[in-house]
C-alpha cells in the first residue's frame, strides 16, 4: 500500500517531471505491452514538454511555448497518476481472483509431493495425502467444518458425563491374593495361601 501511494503521488509532487517513473513501476509490475507503450509515450512527452519550455523566447517563459510545456507537464502528471491507480488496483484484484500471471512470468513449478508407497508398510495401508476439493476460482469461499478433534472432545465429554450419572454398583470385598492381577512369584501371597 505504501508503494502504491508513493508512486501515485510521485508525478504530482515532481510537477510531472517524474511521471515516467510511475509508468516504469507499472510496466515492470504488470508486464503488459500497453503499459510498456505508455511508458515510452510518457518519457517522450516529458522530454517534449521540457524542450517546449526551454525554447520559449521570453525571459520569464510566459510565451505560448512555456505555457504549453508547463500545462502539458501537469496534464501528463495527472493522467499518469490516475492511470497508475486504476491499473495497479485492477492488477492486484485480478491476481487475488486467481487470474493467470502475465505471459512473461516463468511457469511456476509444481509443489513438492512425497513419493507414494506402492504396498502396505508394516501391515498398515499406505498413507494417502488428503486432496483438497477443486473449487472454481470465482466461487464464494465455503465455511470450513470444525476440526475433528473438537468432535472427538465433545463425544468424550458426553461419555464422561454419562458415566458420572450412572449409579455406582457395590463391589464385594476380595480376598487377599485373589485379585485379577495376582503375581505368581510373590512369596508373601503364596505363604498366606498355604
Amino acid at each position: 500500500m505504501a508503494l502504491r501511494v508513493l508512486f501515485a503521488l510521485l508525478p504530482i509532487l515532481s510537477c510531472g517531471f517524474l511521471a515516467w517513473a510511475t509508468m516504469l513501476r507499472l510496466a515492470l509490475l504488470t508486464r503488459k505491452t500497453v503499459d510498456w507503450t505508455l511508458l515510452v509515450v510518457s518519457v517522450g512527452l516529458s522530454v517534449a514538454w521540457v524542450v517546449l519550455i526551454g525554447i520559449d523566447p521570453t525571459e520569464d517563459t510566459s510565451g505560448w511555448q512555456g505555457n504549453t510545456g508547463a500545462g502539458g507537464t501537469l496534464l501528463t502528471a495527472l493522467a499518469s497518476c490516475v492511470y497508475f491507480l486504476v491499473a495497479d488496483i485492477r492488477h492486484y484484484e485480478l491476481r487475488a481472483a486467481g487470474a493467470p500471471p502475465a505471459p512473461w512470468y516463468p511457469a511456476q513449478p509444481a509443489p513438492y509431493a512425497p513419493p507414494r508407497q506402492t504396498g502396505p508398510a508394516y501391515g498398515y495401508p499406505p498413507a494417502q495425502a488428503p486432496v483438497p476439493p477443486q473449487v472454481p476460482p470465482h466461487a464464494p469461499p465455503q465455511p470450513t467444518p470444525p476440526p475433528r478433534i473438537g468432535q472427538v472432545r465433545a463425544e468424550l465429554d458426553e461419555l464422561s458425563e454419562l458415566l458420572r450419572k450412572q449409579p455406582q454398583q457395590p463391589q464385594p470385598p476380595q480376598q487377599p491374593g485373589t485379585g485379577p492381577y495376582q503375581d505368581p512369584n510373590d512369596t508373601a501371597i503364596q505363604d498366606r495361601n498355604q
